[in-house]
């Protein structure tokens, strides 16, 4: 495959850090081009900052903004990175536009500048995916992908299942 694959970036733990001053998880920058670097991905990717914003905070302007960018990209496979409290109402809101494109939707429960992350397992999950499947809108997380609207956050166990 040679056409290139959009990240398109969004925020959520997957890029947030500690930051040891006020001891919470904060935004600097993203970690994409440094994952990208040190996993040596040989397809062509175009990565997009859409924003980084937690997704509890995520409204629908932001959410819409995630929509229409995905709308946009000339590349028909996107992966967004995307906080895991809202990422499944995200991956619907994508899914009802019914684009022509394959979406995957992944994202960290910690994040990538934490030791014991899954960012990269996710990231590369999404990967695979991306690649794989037919058109549609995917939540890949926990090593499985599932269809938009097929999938809801376990908030007990921190997994992603079918409801």
């Amino acid at each position: 495959m040679n056409e290139a694959i959009r990240i398109m970036i969004t925020g959520g733990t997957f890029d947030k850090d500690y930051d040891p001053l006020s001891q919470t998880l904060t935004f600097r920058h993203t970690h994409l081009p440094e994952i990208l670097s040190s996993v040596r991905i040989t397809i062509p990717v175009e990565v997009e900052i859409n924003q980084l914003t937690d997704s509890l905070d995520m409204d629908d302007s932001q959410r819409n903004r995630v929509v229409d960018a995905c709308a946009a990209s000339p590349e028909s496979r996107i992966i967004v990175t995307h906080g895991t409290d809202t990422m499944t109402v995200t991956a619907e809101w994508i899914a009802e536009r019914e684009l022509d494109k394959v979406i995957c939707v992944t994202g960290a429960m910690v994040p990538y500048s934490v030791a014991g992350s899954d960012a990269v397992f996710n990231l590369g999950a999404a990967f695979t995916a991306v690649q794989v499947m037919p058109r549609g809108v995917y939540v890949v997380m926990n090593g499985r992908v599932f269809p938009a609207g097929t999938v809801v956050k376990n908030r007990e166990t921190g997994e992603f299942q079918s409801p």
